[in-house]
């Protein structure tokens, strides 16, 4: 009778850092084929809330945010944060993906109440890319919030 070789204890093999593109295939949500960038989608709902703006209020949600004026469009987009913040300490991953599509659209009616347009943040955001977080903050006026009124101990 052949003698059975000892059972080797099976390593975990090493991890490479690899650094790579995180695509829809990555993620734990399935995300719809033809879904687009997030930029498209953002700018096509900007523009479908933007529309909505003169819709009848009984018959679009977006409608009614933006008649009920600037400081309820505000209030609700802090509401949407919050829970957002909330899925995320909690370690609720899919809670938070619809909690921060939630945050996402009531900044886009915050947006088109303020008048602002998409390509004005992406603007922002390119000029701010490749910045160190530091730097950047740095270079913003820290005498803002005292101009308002505001005073604040959040490190600058």
């Amino acid at each position: 009778m052949a003698k059975k070789a000892p059972a080797r204890k099976k390593s975990a093999p090493k991890k490479k850092s690899v650094s790579r593109k995180i695509t829809a295939k990555h993620l734990a949500v399935p995300v719809p084929e033809g879904a687009g960038g997030g930029g498209a989608v953002l700018d096509r709902l900007h523009a479908v809330v933007a529309g909505r703006r003169e819709a009848d209020p009984s018959v679009s949600h977006s409608a009614r945010l933006l008649a009920r004026g600037t400081a309820k469009v505000a209030q609700k987009f802090g509401e949407e944060a919050v829970e957002c913040l909330i899925e995320a300490v909690a370690g609720n991953r899919a809670a938070l993906v619809a909690e921060s599509a939630d945050v996402l659209y009531h900044l886009l009616v915050m947006w088109v109440d303020a008048g602002v347009r998409p390509e004005e943040v992406w603007a922002e955001l390119a000029r701010r890319e490749g910045v160190s977080g530091i730097a950047e903050k740095a270079s913003r006026s820290v005498g803002l919030p005292m101009r308002f009124g505001v005073r604040t101990r959040k490190i600058p």
